[in-house]
């Protein structure tokens, strides 16, 4: 049985527009904050005003009293909210594990003390204002700079990396580090929360629908039958909306409380203080090498930041240890613990920070060779995963950069600082190397086939932005022929058959097996209807039977056939449903056996102009090594939206702390800078296309972090070129290139 489309436009691998795009740009496209209900109220977080210490008194007295205030909720009288084990084998995931309002110890600036329900927003923010809460102060601690991680783990280690490094000709040790860097989507976190005295339902911003709903339900203490989760549409997340927030529990608890439909929706001041950040890293980079380039051994030893009473680990060695070849390897990292809020997942969480230091220390062992970055990444590319002694799942590293120095005309390239000029502005090159994790995690899928000739894709997965209603409804085209716009993908909705979470891109590599296990699931039994007496192929075995272009018809017919829901209709059946499941590649049987990986480089082009201290980045040129690429076009964008985030990373992105209240002092997008349409460069990216037939019957790996992990050294790198100003501390600031020796 054929389940494909040989003959029309290929439905994997082509430039399709988004399907639920008029739904966007024409406004029905439901967001969390959009749903409202008869007789709702609004929600506003009081937030504490220190860093750390204690509440001494609270007065809720004057607030309650204000027009249309119906209740303000404290630690007395929010009722039970339970606190989720830390270990508990990965089922419920969060990162502040404290439920809200849970005592009067204060951990950080804006957490949450109380809040206030009103009829409307401007009621329950205007009491919000005239809760009187006193404190018990202590002096916070938000020191960017760390000394010290306490107890340090090995992340990865192979071989004698103090010998190797201490007995190497060639040597770089050198310190790199990242700042705070907060998520801010166009879509703040919201919550709606309803509650029928038996049953909650919550809409959420949410990344992952049905870990959002083992979390709420254990601690709102109701069984998860009894939890629903609805997320229709995100307007991204980027990492920060993966797990559940306190505000969600607000929310809920006052629904519960009440009896009412409740909306919660949290300011943008309170996206810099409650709902996680990338932490600051610091890290300490040894390579040593041979005259020829050869690395002897490298050494990555970081820290990061993380909350008083959290173990949230930015794992910065996440790439190292099978970039490059080296037989000394040692990766270790510890925790700092700072009075900030809990940091959580941020695009590419470890990997991009990591490769920061990792390619920047890359470029600076270059310049102390004396060769070309682009010769010095070829010497040291690995055969197989040394870290773990197991080979490649597909690896085309080697590709990426010999054909992105061709694509950006590398060859060109005068390596002395400051020597390629155009009139009064001075050129920088620069690349880099990127790579990120490949997976699959659990999926379950149904797959309807109806009889007029439509089909229906359903799972408990969430699009975020990045293309999965699109990329889902390409798939059930592929295995059945149906045309894409005869075909519906219902998802956001826990009710539906379980789906993967949206992070670490790993959405697409999941649900590929278990659609193409529903869809098959469903066309048998429409050759089953086909094949009974007096249907349309009675007599025919099923096996010389095909589907093409949603059509059955025998092998070596050139006829049309018969459609999938003509079939159906002869048979007296509204439609047919499959199911489909796969399981995550951790469970492989062969899972040890292969290293699961996508790869990419970067090459950039920086202009500098010292007479007016401008910087630029004026060009890019990306190759992608991520398996069979689904959709050109939503792949597309999403490397091209993580090239620009890693543009502001390289030159804007910071969250400042003052170190007398412990308060995110730039907590608005006047002061938070972050990379605009007119700071985006040429982008140039190109897909390599090399299917990874081990990780999913289509070979597709995700694409939606790699393209921001190795922006930010290619820029620091091309930078260096420019000015002669090797920047280890991001962002660059114009204050650091001011150094710069290089003039017109």
């Amino acid at each position: 049985m054929l389940t494909s489309n040989p003959s029309g436009m290929p439905f994997i691998g082509g430039r399709f527009a988004r399907v639920d795009g008029p739904l966007k740009v024409t406004g029905r496209a439901e967001y969390s904050s959009d749903y409202n209900f008869p007789g709702l109220l609004y929600a506003v977080p009081v937030c504490a005003t220190i860093s750390t210490g204690k509440i001494t008194h609270m007065d809720t007295s004057h607030a309650i009293k204000m027009p249309g205030v119906h209740e303000i909720f404290t630690r007395a009288n929010i009722g039970p909210l339970q606190r989720v084990p830390k270990h508990n084998h990965g089922q419920m995931i969060l990162d502040e594990h404290r439920p809200p309002l849970a005592d009067d110890v204060i951990r950080y600036w804006g957490q949450y003390v109380a809040v206030v329900v009103a009829d409307t927003f401007e009621q329950a923010t205007a009491a919000a204002r005239r809760v009187h809460v006193e404190y018990d102060a202590h002096t916070p601690d938000v020191r960017m700079a760390m000394t010290t991680g306490g107890k340090t783990d090995i992340d990865s280690h192979r071989g004698d990396t103090q010998t190797g490094f201490s007995t190497a000709p060639v040597k770089i040790d050198q310190t790199y580090s990242t700042p705070i860097e907060t998520h801010n989507p166009i879509e703040l976190h919201a919550s709606v929360a309803t509650w029928d005295g038996h049953n909650f339902t919550l809409y959420e911003t949410t990344q992952s629908i049905m870990n959002h709903r083992r979390v709420m339900a254990a601690m709102l203490g109701v069984p998860v039958e009894r939890m629903r989760i609805v997320m229709k549409f995100l307007g991204s997340g980027f990492g920060g909306k993966l797990w559940p927030w306190p505000h969600a529990l607000l929310a809920a608890a006052a629904a519960r409380n009440l009896e009412r439909p409740i909306k919660l929706v949290v300011s943008r001041k309170m996206m810099f203080e409650d709902v996680g950040h990338r932490p600051n890293t610091q890290q300490r980079m040894r390579l040593g090498a041979d005259h020829d380039g050869r690395l002897l051994s490298l050494q990555q030893d970081y820290l990061c930041s993380t909350a008083p009473n959290e173990n949230n680990k930015e794992p910065c060695g996440e790439a190292t240890p099978f970039l490059y070849s080296t037989p000394n390897l040692r990766v270790t990292g510890g925790l700092v613990r700072r009075d900030i809020a809990p940091s959580t997942a941020m695009r590419g969480p470890g990997a991009v920070p990591g490769l920061f230091a990792v390619e920047s220390a890359m470029d600076e062992l270059a310049v102390a060779l004396d060769m070309d970055p682009v010769q010095l990444r070829q010497r040291n590319e690995p055969k197989i995963d040394e870290s773990r002694n197991v080979p490649f799942s597909s690896r085309h590293m080697s590709e990426c950069l010999s054909e992105g120095a061709k694509k950006f005309g590398w060859d060109k390239r005068n390596p002395k600082i400051g020597s390629m000029r155009e009139g009064d502005t001075i050129l920088g090159w620069g690349m880099a190397s990127c790579a990120w994790m490949a997976a699959r995690l659990p999926a379950d899928v149904s797959v309807e086939l109806h009889a007029d000739n439509t089909a229906r894709v359903l799972s408990a997965t969430q699009d975020i932005g990045t293309g999965t209603y699109t990329v889902l409804a390409q798939l059930v085209a592929e295995y059945t022929g149906i045309p894409l716009d005869r075909i519906t993908v219902d998802i956001g909705d826990s009710k539906l058959p379980p789906g993967p979470l949206s992070g670490g891109s790993m959405v697409t590599a999941s649900v590929i097996p278990a659609t193409k296990q529903a869809a098959e699931a469903a066309l048998h039994q429409v050759m089953q209807a086909a094949t009974q007496p007096g249907a349309a192929f009675a007599g025919t075995a099923m096996d010389e039977l095909r589907v093409e272009n949603g059509r059955v018809r025998r092998k070596g017919d050139a006829g049309n056939g018969r459609s999938l829901g003509s079939i159906l209709a002869d048979a007296h059946l509204d439609r047919v449903s499959g199911k489909g499941s796969s399981k995550s590649s951790s469970k492989d049987a062969d899972a040890d056996k292969l290293s699961f990986h996508s790869y990419g480089t970067h090459f950039v082009e920086v202009r500098w102009q010292p007479r007016i201290a401008r910087l630029r980045v004026h060009r890019l040129v990306t190759m992608i090594d991520g398996g069979r690429i689904i959709n050109e076009r939503t792949a597309r964008n999403q490397i091209e939206g993580a090239i620009v985030m890693g543009v502001g990373m390289a030159l804007f992105e910071q969250t400042e702390y003052d170190a007398r209240s412990g308060a995110p002092i730039n907590s608005n997008l006047a002061d938070y800078l972050v990379a605009t349409h007119a700071d985006q460069p040429a982008l140039d990216v190109t897909f390599l296309d090399y299917p990874d037939y081990a990780l999913n019957p289509l070979g597709a790996r995700g694409v939606g972090e790699i393209g921001l992990a190795g922006v930010a050294p290619a820029i620091a790198n091309a930078v260096y070129h420019a000015t002669g100003v090797r920047v280890r501390q991001l962002p660059i600031r114009i204050e650091d290139l001011l150094q710069s020796r290089v003039s017109v």
